[in-house]
């Protein structure tokens, strides 16, 4: 465990600043989407309460599943490498065959397994998470993209539906606010269910993808 992690009340947490904005950022943008549902869509006298029930339950299923799996990937311990293990007696302990290669970190003195980088055996950072994805974790990760992608998608289409419904309705049944400021909070809701639909997608893709070649991101992308 190096200088820029702690473990608290037995978690693992990255101290990084830049990796705890964008975790916040990540919980922005999912209260920013649980208040256009509770606040523009539920409100709304759009005379279909069963359709909204249904979507309403079906988002909150994967809000939850969303939001545990952010948080399972943020506070697990991806596999980090114990510090000082480059000493004599922990390699003679390690039962090493003849010829057999090992490697050392030369910024930590810590033994390299194979695919580690700087004493954590990763598939990649992410910061969106603030954690590495590692051995422990990415089962997690993976969920995250997958219930992500799922959520975008299902609030993709509700949105569309909602607008529609305001719009053939002369916006009677939407007067929680002004028919311009709904607009404005649907194409931005719209905007962010596009951008992380194509985004967890591609990302639950590649993971998949790499965990059926037993390749990392890493090494795909750096190592080639």
């Amino acid at each position: 465990m190096d200088g820029n992690n702690a473990q608290l009340g037995g978690r693992w947490c990255v101290r990084d600043g830049c990796g705890i904005t964008c975790a916040v950022i990540t919980w922005m943008l999912i209260g920013y989407a649980e208040f256009c549902v509770l606040v523009l869509f539920l409100t709304s006298d759009t005379g279909y309460d069963f359709h909204q029930a249904v979507n309403a339950v079906i988002f909150h299923i994967f809000i939850i599943l969303a939001s545990t799996s952010h948080v399972k990937t943020m506070f697990t311990d991806p596999g980090a490498v114990p510090k000082g293990t480059a000493t004599d007696e922990y390699i003679q302990r390690m039962g090493l065959k003849i010829g057999q290669v090992i490697y050392k970190c030369g910024k930590c003195s810590s033994i390299k397994p194979e695919r580690a980088h700087h004493c954590r055996r990763m598939d990649h950072h992410c910061p969106w998470v603030n954690n590495c994805v590692g051995e422990n974790n990415q089962k997690y990760f993976v969920l995250f993209t997958f219930y992500i992608a799922v959520l975008s998608i299902h609030t993709l289409y509700w949105s569309v539906w909602q607008f529609t419904t305001c719009l053939n309705d002369d916006w009677r049944s939407c007067a929680v606010f002004s028919p311009p400021a709904t607009t404005i909070f649907l194409v931005m809701l719209l905007f962010e269910a596009v951008l992380f639909a194509i985004f967890t997608s591609v990302m639950c893709g590649t993971q998949l993808h790499a965990i059926m070649t037993d390749e990392t991101v890493f090494s795909v992308l750096f190592v080639g």
